[in-house]
C-alpha cells in the first residue's frame, strides 16, 4: 500500500511579521518548508509527497525545493482556507491512488521520523490517527474585558499536531462531503474526519514538533538550528586513458579533441572524481560500488546520472552541498575556453549556485602519463553540511 504525504503550505503567515510567507523564511539557513519536507522525503514509509502552495508562490517554492526528492510531485495551488487547500491536494493525489495519506503543516519543520512512525502504526488499527500532546497548562476561559470567566478542566485534553493520517479514500470522501454540506472552515483534518463519523486515534507527538506562527517562533527556531553543524569534506580521484575518438566529456561538457576517453560510461573523469568526493563526504562507498562497470545499464551512460545520484544520497542524509571543486590534469585539450560551461553544468546537476562550483586545470609539465598525453586525471573535493535537528 502506497502512502502519500500531503504538505499544506498555502498560507500567508501574516503573524510572522516578515516579508515572506513563514514557510519560506529561513531557519538555520534552510527554508521552513524544506525542513518540513525533508522528514517525509527521508522516511522509508512515504512514497509520494504532494505540496499545496499559495497562488503566486511558485518561484519561492522552486527556490525552497532546489534539492528536491524523487518522491516529490508537482505542486498544486491552494484555496481560500486550509480546508480548501487540503481538498485541492487530495484531489491532485487521486491520480496516484495512494492507500494512505499523512497531512502535515508546512510550518512544522521539526517533525521527526518517530512521530511519522507512530501515526503510520496507528493506521493499522484505526481509519484515522493524529499526532498530539496532552495539555499541560492550566486553561482559562476569557470573559468580558479580558477577565477570566472560568478555569477549565484540562484532564483528557490534547493539543492536536500534524501529521494527521487517514485512509486516502476515507478522508477524500469526508472532505468532499463537508464541502458539499457547506462546512468549509474546520481547522484541521481530524475535525473533518470526526464530522464524517471516522474514529480518530491519538498518538504521541512532541513539544519539538511546534508550528511556527509568529516572528518570535521563527527566531526561536533559528536559534535551535544554530547548533554546530556537521561539516564533512570528501575527496575524489579518477583517471581515464585516451582511445580513438573525436571528443571527450569533461565536467558534463562535450569537447572536440583528437582522441576520446576510454571507459564503460562516457568516461567523464571530472564528474567521476566529483561523484566520489560527494560519496566520500557521507561515507557511502564509491562510484564503482554504486555503478559497477560490470553492469550493462551503465554502458555508455552519461556521468551526470552518477553525480545526481550522489547528490540525492547526500540529501537523503539531511545534507546540503556547500561547495565543490574539480582540478583537471591534462596537456590537452585546453580547458580554459570551457571552464564556465563546466561550472554551469555542474551547478545545474547539483541544483546549487554556480558561485559554489570551482573548476581548474593544470598540466604536469610533460611528466607522467598525463604529460605523455596518454590520458586525463581529475581531483575533486566537496563540502557537505548536515544541519543539526532538534530531537523529538
Amino acid at each position: 500500500m502506497r502512502t502519500a504525504a500531503l504538505i499544506v503550505a498555502a498560507g500567508r503567515g501574516s503573524r510572522a511579521c516578515g516579508p515572506l510567507p513563514k514557510q519560506y523564511a529561513r531557519i538555520g539557513g534552510l527554508p521552513v518548508l524544506a525542513r518540513a519536507m525533508a522528514a517525509f522525503a527521508d522516511h522509508p514509509g512515504i512514497d509520494l509527497i504532494q505540496v499545496v502552495i499559495g497562488g503566486g508562490d511558485a518561484t519561492l517554492y522552486k527556490s525552497a525545493t532546489a534539492s528536491a526528492s524523487a518522491k516529490l510531485l508537482a505542486p498544486v495551488e491552494g484555496g481560500a482556507t486550509r480546508q480548501a487547500s487540503v481538498r485541492n491536494g487530495l484531489r491532485a493525489l487521486r491520480t496516484h491512488q495512494p492507500g494512505r495519506v499523512l497531512i502535515h503543516d508546512g510550518a512544522r519543520p521539526f517533525v521527526s521520523a518517530d512521530i511519522i512512525d507512530r501515526v503510520l502504526a496507528a493506521l493499522s488499527d484505526a481509519p484515522a490517527a493524529i499526532a498530539a500532546v496532552p495539555l499541560a497548562d492550566t486553561v482559562k476561559k476569557e470573559g468580558p474585558d479580558r477577565r477570566v470567566a472560568a478555569t477549565l478542566e484540562r484532564a483528557g485534553l490534547w493539543r492536536a499536531q500534524t501529521p494527521q493520517g487517514f485512509g486516502f479514500a476515507d478522508i477524500l470522501a469526508a472532505h468532499e462531503a463537508a464541502y458539499a454540506a457547506g462546512h468549509v472552515d474546520m481547522t484541521d483534518d481530524a475535525a473533518v474526519a470526526e464530522w464524517a463519523g471516522l474514529p480518530v486515534a491519538l498518538v504521541a507527538g512532541s513539544e519539538a514538533n511546534r508550528k511556527l506562527t509568529t516572528a518570535e517562533d521563527l527566531a526561536m527556531a533559528d536559534r535551535l538550528c544554530a547548533g554546530a553543524p556537521d561539516v564533512r569534506t570528501g575527496s575524489g580521484f579518477d583517471v581515464h586513458r585516451f582511445t580513438a575518438g573525436d571528443h571527450v566529456w569533461l565536467c558534463g561538457v562535450r569537447i572536440a579533441h583528437t582522441h576520446g576517453l576510454e571507459g564503460h560510461s562516457d568516461a567523464d573523469v571530472g564528474l567521476h572524481a566529483l561523484t566520489d568526493a560527494l560519496l566520500g563526504a557521507i561515507g557511502d562507498g564509491d562510484i564503482g560500488q554504486h555503478f559497477p562497470n560490470t553492469d550493462p545499464r551503465w554502458k555508455g551512460a552519461p556521468s551526470h546520472l552518477f553525480l545526481a545520484e550522489a547528490a540525492e544520497r547526500v540529501r537523503r542524509r539531511g545534507g546540503n552541498i556547500g561547495n565543490v571543486d574539480v582540478t583537471l590534469l591534462c596537456e590537452a585539450p585546453k580547458i580554459s575556453p570551457h571552464r564556465e560551461a563546466m561550472r554551469a553544468r555542474i551547478a545545474h546537476i547539483l541544483a546549487m549556485d554556480v558561485g559554489r562550483v570551482g573548476v581548474k586545470a593544470t598540466t604536469t609539465e610533460g611528466l607522467g602519463f598525463t604529460g605523455r598525453r596518454e590520458g586525463i586525471a581529475a581531483l575533486a573535493s566537496a563540502t557537505v553540511i548536515i544541519a543539526p535537528h532538534p530531537s523529538a
